[in-house]
């Protein structure tokens, strides 16, 4: 993905469907290679290690395979639970993904948070989660230079360091979280913030207060990728559509989809990129869309659409 200083071009991806994951691979290419066909900037890649009922994918591993599988597509990570991974490994894995597929990540890291056993079970304390993550991103960014490295931190020590090759081009490194920590994490240490369940006023407020932190902090050259992560749901009426979102949503967080509900737009394409519009004017460069619908095609076809609307605008 390229990066300019301030907001870059509108970048507009979606995740494979989850009734896909269980298929077999040949068919999830298929997806891709549609995607790619439609004009799909890139394919979004989850991360969760046993998310409430053991459900899990590993987001390094997931994006290698989906850029290796169709190479018009770049990859964003959304969200890297990085606090519960050593640093040191993830630094080689990004290192390794970059030589093997020529580097087409966004990379994006949050402390999870929504089932502190899947943080328990990594042997991570969550209270110390968001401390655990400082440290891992200030690692992992130090390291991906491919300069030696000495670190005393409160969980980490390392003595020289090193990881080459150096990614060509770097691999940006966004933040997810809502948490005004979340936010002066992505301005001290993220090329962008990556918003979810959140609506567009609070994602222009977070915005402002991210380069606030970047300001305070003497980061005054940023190549902002801000971007947001919306689950989506495409139907013929309004009311397909929401059911055709609700469900996977409630199954996945084990909560009503009320409590989702004005984060997650539905209907047509054209009333998806209505709801989207406001981001975009916000600062929003990259979308990754999680679209929910009975066909793959339907989501293929319906997320081209939304970023043809939005890109026209």
């Amino acid at each position: 993905m390229s990066a300019s200083t301030g907001a870059g071009p509108l970048r507009v991806g979606m995740f494979i469907p989850r009734t896909l994951m269980d298929h077999e691979a040949s068919e999830w290419r298929q997806v891709l290679n549609a995607m790619a066909d439609a004009g799909i900037d890139h394919v979004g890649a989850a991360d969760h290690v046993s998310f409430h009922t053991g459900w899990g994918i590993d987001g390094i591993v997931h994006a290698t395979a989906l850029a290796a599988a169709e190479p018009r597509l770049a990859v964003a990570v959304g969200v890297y639970l990085l606090p519960l991974r050593h640093p040191v490994l993830v630094a080689r894995q990004l290192s390794t993904f970059a030589v093997t597929t020529g580097g087409r990540m966004q990379f994006g890291v949050g402390v999870g948070g929504e089932d502190p056993h899947e943080v328990e079970i990594c042997g991570v304390d969550p209270r110390t989660r968001g401390r655990r993550m400082d440290e891992c991103m200030t690692i992992v960014r130090a390291l991906l230079t491919g300069a030696p490295l000495d670190f005393d931190g409160e969980f980490f020590q390392l003595h020289a360091a090193r990881i080459v090759p150096v990614p060509a081009p770097p691999i940006p490194m966004v933040v997810g979280g809502r948490s005004p920590a979340a936010l002066r994490r992505a301005g001290r240490l993220g090329d962008g913030w990556l918003a979810a369940w959140t609506t567009a006023e609070r994602f222009a407020q977070g915005l402002a207060t991210v380069e606030r932190h970047a300001a305070d902090a003497g980061r005054g050259d940023v190549a902002w990728q801000h971007g947001f992560q919306p689950w989506v749901g495409l139907g013929p009426d309004r009311d397909a559509a929401r059911a055709a979102v609700a469900a996977p949503v409630e199954a996945l967080y084990q909560l009503p989809f009320e409590r989702f509900e004005r984060y997650s737009p539905y209907g047509t394409p054209q009333e998806i990129a209505d709801f989207l519009q406001p981001y975009v004017h916000a600062g929003c460069s990259t979308l990754n869309l999680a679209p929910q619908t009975d066909d793959w095609r339907c989501a293929v076809d319906g997320v081209a659409e939304i970023r043809r609307i939005l890109i026209s605008r």
